[in-house]
C-alpha cells in the first residue's frame, strides 16, 4: 500500500495513512486514459450547427415558370438545393449524436491510473478534514498553506462538504468535484488533487 501524509488545513502534517493499491498504486495505462478522456469529451459535446433541407426552407411552393417554352431549364421549386436560398443537401443538423461509451471496468481502471500517477508524483494532497464554512477567504488560506499553492488544483469532496464548493467557487485555479462524480478529464486538467480523508474513503467505496 502507498503511504501518504495527512495535513491539517493550516499546512502542518498530522499523520500518515495507507492507500489501497487497487486505486492508488496501479501501473499507468496511457491508452486507456486517452480513451476515457475521449469519451468524456464526446459526451459533453453540444451540437449547435444545423441546416435546413428543401422540406424545411420556407417558400418554393409555386413552380417558378412553366415547364416548356421559356428557353430556360425546367425547375419545380425555388427551394431546390441547386438554387441560391434553397435547401442544403446532406448538411449538418442538431440530431447528430456524438456520444460514446466505455465499460465501467475500463473507466475505473483509467481513473485508478490517473490517481496512482498523482500519488506517485507527490501531487495528491490529503487533509484531515475541510473545516471551512463557505467563505472564499478560508479556502484561499488553506490553498496557500498546502503544497502547490500557485498551481491548478481540483478539490475532491463528499456530498456532506458543500461548504467547500462554496468556498472554492470564486477562487482562481481551483475546481471542485464530488468523489462520486470523478472523471479522468477533470483530474488531468489540474496539476494537484486536494481531498479529505472522508472523500478518500468514499472513493475507495465507490470505485472498489
Amino acid at each position: 500500500m502507498a503511504k501518504i501524509d495527512v495535513y491539517t488545513i493550516d499546512g502542518s502534517k498530522k499523520e500518515i495513512i495507507e492507500l489501497p493499491d487497487h486505486l492508488f498504486s496501479v501501473k499507468p495505462n496511457s491508452a486507456l486514459v486517452a480513451e476515457a478522456v475521449r469519451v468524456v469529451e464526446a459526451n459533453s459535446r453540444v451540437v449547435l450547427g444545423t441546416t435546413k433541407d428543401r422540406s424545411e426552407v420556407s417558400g418554393g411552393g409555386k413552380k417558378p415558370w412553366k415547364q416548356k417554352g421559356t428557353g430556360r431549364a425546367r425547375h419545380g421549386s425555388s427551394r431546390s438545393p441547386i438554387w441560391i436560398g434553397g435547401g442544403i443537401t446532406f448538411g449538418p443538423n442538431s440530431l447528430r449524436n456524438f456520444s460514446l461509451k466505455i465499460n465501467k471496468k475500463a473507466r475505473r481502471k483509467a481513473l485508478a491510473s490517473v490517481l496512482s500517477d498523482k500519488v506517485a508524483s507527490g501531487v495528491f494532497i490529503v487533509v484531515d478534514a475541510f473545516d471551512v464554512d463557505g467563505t472564499t477567504k478560508q479556502m484561499a488560506g488553506m490553498r496557500s498553506a498546502l503544497p502547490g499553492a500557485k498551481e491548478t488544483a481540483i478539490v475532491i469532496t463528499t456530498t456532506d462538504e458543500e461548504g467547500v464548493i462554496r468556498s472554492a467557487r470564486n477562487l482562481a485555479k481551483t475546481a471542485t468535484v464530488s468523489a462520486q462524480s470523478l472523471n479522468v478529464r477533470d483530474l488531468l486538467k489540474s496539476k494537484y488533487v486536494i481531498t479529505s480523508k472522508a472523500a478518500v474513503e468514499k472513493m475507495i467505496e465507490v470505485y472498489a
